[in-house]
């Protein structure tokens, strides 16, 4: 990431900031869990902006309660250096995230400002925002990529009049070394969720998860993160594996839905080709094309 010069004299803010209590009917994640975590959050922000901030207390996390937008919370909101900045995990690869992002910045802004000075001849400041997501999936991705708000804009003229930027840095084992060496919680996190996957692969996942627990803490990986919540990090990182496959179920079937209808548009194109050309009979044309007979006789009569 290139690092960003900014002022480290805090600028006086006139918003305020609410500390958050947690919300259990979020299912929390590994991930957030050890990132809420002052110490961590401010090593992963300054291995990501190449900053050197020491007191963790200059984070002040301003996650929303209960925002939660189709059975998803953001992971981690929090101010530094007069910018907000929303941190998501996401361990499948999920386009919409600008469009998720806006919902929750809005709100995010709705909660910051006070309403009525918007109706008052100041300009009312409110922080520059930053959109991270830390990706972890088994689809290969680049270490660095964006995801824009303006790609789901349907017959775009023009430059986008609203844009949203998502920075995307892809978390697993093996990818990000620099962002990796910066952060240690962030760098042994990965090796954690390598194991679990690798172990997954060929034994139930509750053993597998069990496992790669105990041999990290043995191995002094998230140890005291581990030994500390042990039970509780087994439970998320079940149920975030389950959803893992889930997702990938859905994607699966969406795509074969969507190459059988491709492949049934194509045969119907074939048959109605081949009814122009009057050198074949109903019969042959459902033949070759694939279109039953009775389908065939429809396309003739709408000839």
């Amino acid at each position: 990431m290139a690092k960003c010069k900014r002022n480290r004299n805090r600028a006086k803010r006139n918003f305020t900031v609410k500390t958050p209590t947690a919300n259990r009917n979020y299912k929390d994640t590994v991930f957030r869990m050890l990132f809420s975590d002052r110490k961590n959050l401010l090593s992963l922000y300054n291995a990501v902006n190449q900053s050197d901030y020491k007191n963790p207390e200059e984070l002040e996390i301003v996650t929303l309660e209960n925002a939660i937008y189709m059975g998803m919370k953001n992971d981690l909101a929090f101010i530094m250096d007069t910018n907000l900045y929303l941190y998501e995990h996401q361990s499948t690869y999920n386009p919409n995230m600008p469009l998720r992002d806006l919902f929750y910045i809005c709100s995010e802004y709705q909660k910051l400002v006070d309403k009525k000075s918007l109706y008052s001849s100041t300009l009312q400041k409110i922080p520059a925002p930053n959109f991270i997501e830390f990706y972890n999936g088994s689809t290969a991705i680049a270490d660095c990529t964006e995801l824009r708000l303006s790609s789901a804009f349907e017959h775009l003229s023009g430059e986008p009049k609203l844009e949203l930027i998502v920075t995307v840095l892809n978390v697993n084992e093996g990818h990000n070394a620099e962002l990796m060496q910066h952060c240690s919680m962030l760098k042994e996190y990965a090796q954690y969720v390598a194991r679990v996957r690798h172990y997954a692969s060929d034994m139930p996942l509750n053993q597998a998860v069990k496992r790669a627990v105990d041999e990290c803490i043995r191995e002094g990986i998230l140890a005291e993160f581990l030994a500390r919540n042990r039970n509780e990090v087994i439970s998320m990182s079940i149920f975030e594996y389950d959803k893992e496959l889930e997702e990938k179920k859905l994607r699966k079937a969406e795509y074969e839905y969507g190459f059988a209808e491709g492949e049934k548009h194509a045969a119907i194109e074939i048959a109605k080709r081949m009814l122009k050309t009057n050198n074949f009979s109903l019969e042959e044309i459902a033949a070759f094309s694939g279109v039953s007979l009775d389908d065939v006789k429809i396309l003739k009569a709408n000839q």
